[in-house]
């Protein structure tokens, strides 16, 4: 799986840029931000290929030092929330295999994640400040309609994620 990280998060974890990716598969790739949500610094992570998106929330320096399993943490957290069963959850997880870090997936993509930042801040509201996992938010986010490219008409990340997972 590979995790694209943003311009500003480079910086903000101090890395020199990581290379592209390699994988074709879109389904497998994740691009991730830092955000500031209610002075906190946040993970905003945003599917590649359907746009689901979900937000950890006050993230410590020391879960930073560990961006794989932040992630993959809070993609768990995020999909067994929105219904997903544990199982499938976990499948997609091992079928995803090792975690590769690299740059930003592409103009698409970026898109995505930057209607993702804004559907945030506009659902701010839904933001739960006692837990680092955002259910209520995340849920707000991925049933808001929008456009996606590969998709026909309005639909939410919630709704692509899961007819990918059917495929």
């Amino acid at each position: 799986m590979e995790l694209g990280l943003t311009f500003p998060l480079q910086r903000f974890l101090k890395r020199k840029p990581p290379a592209y990716g390699t994988q074709p598969d879109r389904r497998l790739c994740w691009d991730l931000h830092v955000i500031d949500l209610r002075g906190r610094r946040c993970l905003l992570a945003v599917h590649c290929h359907s746009r689901y998106t979900f937000v950890r929330f006050d993230v410590t320096p020391f879960q930073w030092a560990d961006l794989p399993g932040l992630f993959r943490e809070g993609l768990f957290d995020s999909l067994t929330a929105a219904g997903f069963p544990q199982a499938q959850a976990e499948a997609y997880l091992r079928r995803a295999g090792d975690t590769e870090i690299t740059r930003t997936h592409g103009r698409r993509e970026v898109a995505f994640l930057n209607r993702a930042w804004e559907d945030v801040l506009a659902l701010d509201l839904c933001l739960d400040v006692t837990s680092q996992a955002q259910p209520l938010l995340d849920h707000a986010v991925n049933t808001r309609p929008s456009r996606c490219v590969g998709f026909e008409g309005l639909g939410t990340g919630l709704e692509r994620l899961a007819a990918i997972w059917r495929e």
